[in-house]
């Protein structure tokens, strides 16, 4: 992820609650259907035992699999890196674990001084909306200003948190992030995981048709 392409690519985000037996065709579903550039398996109260065979699901099908907020569980479950949600010590301790051989990103910034700040971190990404905050059809506001304020001013890459519809996916992308990161209008489509990731790639290349 850390070399990054002009077009912008998909990040996906698991639910924060899963069974492990269903979950896992759904996931491989998902990443067959388009390219993704990384899963963040933000899942509450998972096991190694349970994350370890997510973490190779992603990493077979190209994507890097990231863990949030739990270095010494990355580390056992051999991920390509770790989200970090919380505060700068946190995010410091990751920085010093885990760089230069793996990815750390940062997220929960709602201020351009916040994103500033941690941008001065040398980090992977950063990550603008809550993981599990699409709980509107649209990306939420504060999120889009921040995705494109912080694209036009520096090259460290931002994701940004696109809405529960899939069709959201276009105003997400219009911020210039380099990453549009997919939630509950993947897992949630009614057509299945698939053809929701199969419909998000579809808007990505009309929306770099539009920007070249």
């Amino acid at each position: 992820m850390t070399d990054i392409e002009h077009a912008t690519r998909l990040f996906l985000v698991a639910p924060p609650r899963i069974d492990a037996g269903t979950f896992a065709p759904l996931l491989k579903e998902a990443l067959a259907a388009a390219d993704v550039a990384a899963v963040l398996l933000a899942i509450e109260g998972t096991k190694e035992n349970v994350l370890q065979p997510l973490v190779r699901i992603v990493q077979e099908a190209g994507a890097a699999a990231l863990i949030a907020d739990d270095t010494r569980l990355a580390g056992h479950v051999q991920a390509d890196g770790v989200h970090i949600g919380g505060g700068s010590e946190d995010l410091r301790f990751a920085l010093e674990s885990f760089k230069p051989t793996r990815i750390v990103g940062a997220g929960n910034l709602h201020s351009r001084h916040a994103a500033l700040e941690i941008g001065e971190l040398a980090v992977d990404y950063l990550f603008f909306g809550r993981p599990h905050g699409d709980t509107h059809d649209a990306p939420h506001p504060t999120a889009l200003e921040l995705a494109e304020w912080w694209s036009e001013i520096t090259q460290v890459p931002a994701v940004i948190m696109a809405g529960r519809s899939i069709e959201s996916v276009r105003d997400a992308a219009a911020t210039g992030a380099e990453f549009v990161a997919l939630h509950d209008a993947v897992w949630s489509h009614a057509g299945g995981p698939g053809e929701a990731m199969k419909l998000a790639a579809a808007m990505l290349r009309h929306a770099g048709r539009q920007a070249a």
